[in-house]
C-alpha cells in the first residue's frame, strides 16, 4: 500500500498540501485516518485562502493555492502536520485500487501498455 511520511514527504510543500488535500477529500475507503479528521485537515486550510465557507460537495473541495503566498503554504503545512500529530499519526496509508481506463487507447501505444 502506498505511504507518505507526515514530516518528510520527500515532496517540496507545495506538492504536500495538495497531495494531502487531495487524500483528505478522495473517496478513500481504506486510509488510516478518519473522515472526520479529513474533513477537518481539508477545511482548516480552506480557512486559510478563502474567506467563504468551505464547499460541501465533494467536486468543488479542492484547494487552489494559486492566489496564496508563502506565508499561506507555511500555514497549510503548518496545519497538516499539527493535526496529524495531535492524532498521533506520521504516516499516511492508504490503499486506491486500479480505476478502469476512461479513454481507449491508440493503436500505437497498446504494445508499451502491455508490456507495462
Amino acid at each position: 500500500m502506498p505511504s507518505l511520511d507526515v514530516h518528510n514527504p520527500n515532496m517540496p510543500d507545495l506538492q504536500f498540501v495538495l497531495f494531502v488535500s487531495a487524500l483528505c477529500t478522495a473517496d478513500l475507503t481504506t486510509i488510516n485516518v478518519s473522515q472526520e479528521l479529513r474533513q477537518t485537515i481539508f477545511d482548516r486550510c480552506w480557512a486559510l485562502i478563502h474567506t467563504e465557507p468551505p464547499p460541501t460537495t465533494p467536486q468543488k473541495r479542492v484547494l487552489d493555492l494559486r492566489e496564496g503566498t508563502e506565508l499561506t503554504l507555511d500555514a497549510c503545512v503548518s496545519t497538516i502536520r499539527s493535526l496529524f500529530q495531535e492524532a498521533n499519526i506520521t504516516t499516511l496509508v492508504w490503499d486506491h485500487p486500479v480505476s478502469e481506463a476512461r479513454m481507449t487507447s491508440t493503436p500505437e501505444a497498446t504494445p508499451l501498455i502491455d508490456r507495462l
